[in-house]
């Protein structure tokens, strides 16, 4: 005959971990083993409980009561610590280096550039022709586009 456990019918197995030098009112931490019927599949997904963060310690430094400084002197040093905007600009016309791109070798003009550095494709360029999806537009990164004159 054939047996069956409940952690298959299931599909998941709860693990309770109890802390032993935790006190009672911290929780514990809770395992879960998944797998399908077959299983092929086996992950462990472990949600631990967090520790409190250390208070803060106290400022060292004392804080003075000076005017504001005149004439907007602050927000001139803001605007001064803006960095320099990357990439083209909009509506440049820009080549396509990317050989894979179905516009590879094409024109086409700047829409937008996303000016977080950590932004993979921040450039859209936008194309008079389609491409086989009937898509007009596509991101690219800084190094796969150049400026045309």
């Amino acid at each position: 005959m054939a047996t069956c456990n409940m952690a298959s019918a299931a599909g998941f197995v709860p693990v309770f971990h109890s802390n032993t030098a935790a006190s009672s009112s911290k929780p514990a931490s809770v395992s879960f083993l998944t797998f399908n019927n077959r299983g092929l599949r086996r992950q462990l997904v472990v949600r631990a409980s967090e520790e409190p963060a250390a208070p803060p310690e106290a400022a060292t430094t004392t804080t003075t009561t000076d005017a504001p400084p005149e004439d907007g002197a602050a927000k001139d040093a803001v605007k001064a610590a803006k960095p320099p905007p990357i990439g083209p600009k909009r509506g440049t016309k820009v080549r396509i280096l990317r050989k894979e791109s179905y516009w590879y070798k094409g024109v086409g003009s700047v829409v937008t550039v996303d000016q977080d550095p950590k932004t993979r494709y921040p450039v859209v360029v936008r194309f008079n022709k389609v491409n086989y999806a009937n898509v007009s537009t596509n991101n690219y990164a800084l190094d796969e586009i150049e400026e045309v004159a």
